[in-house]
């Protein structure tokens, strides 16, 4: 059987990772329980959670393959199906008073390298009625995408997701001597556009790269990392589709620019100085997958990097400012600007990634402020156990050096906004999640 290595931007976010700095997303499930007529054995929702979940993710091959590295190429890794598998090793059943306080620290708790990298977390709280699961991808096993497939392969059964998280490569045959000179002119052709893309990335990097109007809150020193706090905000759809239909633009306009006036009502109602400045530099990941296409070759991202205008005291030019930029990046597509900065992996030996991953994870303060993400969910319920999924707050790994990372996802009519924060420097991390609200608000008023 063939050897399947790690793709480059997979073997990146492996490389880069670092005990105070976890490179795993993730996202916190709320169920709504399903009563049992009488007590006993079974009756208690989040315990049957814990036995389906550990029962299942056995015949999950994709959960079941950890990371190793080979000789050849240097610096490379592979995938591997674990032949000591064991399913107490990653679902875990924790009694919390608070299972969303519990998250924080969850979150922050490193993956065993040596295990498949991926844990789920019962969460019992005091309500009988309901209970959650946090799960934790690593994101060299799966993008958002590729995690919401192997997630899905553990509830009920319900739509299939489509594809695999990594399909089973398939051994390509040795080209003819003739061919391969023929093909000659355009693999040089293709080699000489790839160095022209970097050289067009880097210069957009260079040139995005000015701290102009980034607020001292959405930055955090060496000395505050390695702590995690997690919120969750819960907003109506139909308010965003309302605030879109008036003032223009798309539903992912509208909640980046949520995003930056939560971010300037947060900042002023905690006594920051007023913003100015072009504003902060939102990374917006870029699914580089063709929709309803199957998964495969690891993580395909790009991104677009859009300055948040903070310093915009009016919500409607605010988001107005956000629509422009948006577009404009969509214009130029996804691999080009300085957010397609992802796509360089594609082009740096393995040994580079093993040697560099520590100064590019240093290097990700100089390329954005603050990440913002969208996970799609699609439009059917998950259950588990005939326990319904209420809420599913998404949660993106926090880049060294940013003390904010703001995932968002649509699920059954409701938008939910996951938020991870550094916990030292952003100790307030429940007034932004208000902050969403009041901007929410405060749109709706103006629309109407």
């Amino acid at each position: 059987m063939a050897t399947e290595h790690l793709s480059p931007l997979d073997l990146a976010f492996w490389r880069i990772e670092s005990a105070a700095h976890p490179m795993h997303l993730g996202a916190l499930a709320v169920f709504e329980a399903v009563p049992r007529a009488a007590p006993g054995p079974g009756s208690d929702p989040a315990v049957r959670a814990a036995a389906l979940l550990t029962a299942r993710c056995s015949a999950v091959p994709g959960l079941r393959r950890r990371i190793h590295d080979v000789l050849l190429p240097i610096g490379a890794a592979a995938w591997a199906s674990d032949a000591d598998f064991d399913p107490a090793r990653h679902v875990f059943l924790v009694r919390t008073p608070d299972p969303e306080a519990a998250a924080g620290p969850l979150m922050a708790r490193p993956l065993d390298r040596d295990l498949p990298p991926w844990e789920a977390h019962v969460l019992a709280g005091p309500d009988p009625h309901s209970f959650a699961v946090l799960f934790k991808f690593h994101h060299a096993l799966a993008d958002g995408l590729g995690a919401l497939a192997l997630a899905a392969m553990l509830f009920d059964e319900g739509p299939p997701a489509r594809g695999p998280a990594r399909p089973a490569p398939v051994p390509a045959a040795r080209p003819a001597v003739g061919p391969a000179l023929r093909s000659l002119p355009g693999m040089l052709a293709a080699r000489v556009q790839d160095v022209g893309q970097a050289l067009e990335i880097g210069a957009s990097v260079a040139r995005a790269g000015l701290p102009l109007g980034v607020p001292a809150a959405l930055t955090a020193t060496p000395a505050r990392t390695g702590t995690r706090a997690v919120a969750g905000l819960a907003l109506d759809l139909d308010d965003v589709n309302r605030i879109r239909k008036v003032a223009g633009g798309t539903v992912n306009d509208v909640l980046i620019a949520l995003v930056a006036g939560a971010l300037r009502r947060w900042l002023l109602g905690r006594g920051d100085p007023a913003p100015e400045g072009a504003g902060p530099r939102a990374l917006i990941p870029v699914s580089r997958r063709r929709p309803g296409g199957a998964a495969k070759d690891g993580n395909r991202l790009s991104g677009y990097l859009l300055r948040l205008p903070l310093a915009e005291p009016d919500p409607l030019l605010r988001l107005d400012r956000v629509r422009l930029g948006m577009d404009r990046n969509k214009e130029a597509g996804p691999s080009r600007g300085a957010g397609a900065v992802a796509l360089l992996a594609d082009h740096v030996h393995p040994l580079g990634h093993r040697l560099g991953g520590p100064l590019v994870a240093q290097a990700a303060r100089m390329l954005f402020d603050i990440l913002v993400t969208s996970v799609p969910l699609p439009g059917f319920t998950f259950s588990l156990g005939g326990s319904r999924v209420r809420e599913v707050y998404p949660l993106a790994p926090l880049a060294r050096g940013h003390s904010l990372a703001v995932a968002v996802s649509t699920y059954k009519g409701t938008v939910h906004y996951g938020l991870v924060a550094d916990a030292a420097a952003v100790p307030d991390l429940a007034a932004l999640a208000e902050a969403l609200r009041a901007e929410l608000d405060e749109l709706v008023r103006e629309v109407s």
